[in-house]
């Protein structure tokens, strides 16, 4: 079993940045994959990020590639998700999720098996 627990979320103007924090137990973090989601009120939850085990790949979607940048401290059982450049459009609640039965980057939410609670990102134009 892992727990993942999100931070770092908040209030910032566009063009603005933030960096969120996603913690996880368990002893054996550098074996998941990890993910980023996001979603806005009435839409459906979207993919954002992606790293490996390994921290080696990573991939993103269209809307946040050259803006947001995903990082791993396996010594720290911790994933980051590095925004800048924010826009309103990135207003949504993120959540991260993690991989347990392989280390690979996967863009298909139901391909991981834990998820954080959340932390809303709010960005006023």
């Amino acid at each position: 079993q892992v727990q993942l627990v999100e931070s770092g979320g908040g209030l910032v103007q566009a063009g603005g940045f933030l960096r969120l924090s996603c913690a996880a137990s368990g002893r054996t973090f550098n074996n998941y994959a990890m993910g980023w989601f996001r979603q806005a009120p009435g839409k459906e939850r979207e993919f954002v990020a992606a790293i490996s085990g390994s921290g080696k790949t990573t991939y993103y979607a269209d809307s946040v590639k050259g803006r947001f940048t995903t990082s791993r401290d396996n010594a720290k059982n911790t994933v980051y998700l590095q925004m800048s450049t924010l826009k309103p459009e990135d207003t949504a609640v993120y959540y991260c999720a993690a991989r347990g039965r392989s280390s690979g980057v996967t863009t298909t939410p139901s391909l991981y098996d834990y998820w954080g609670q959340g932390t809303q990102v709010t960005v006023s134009s």
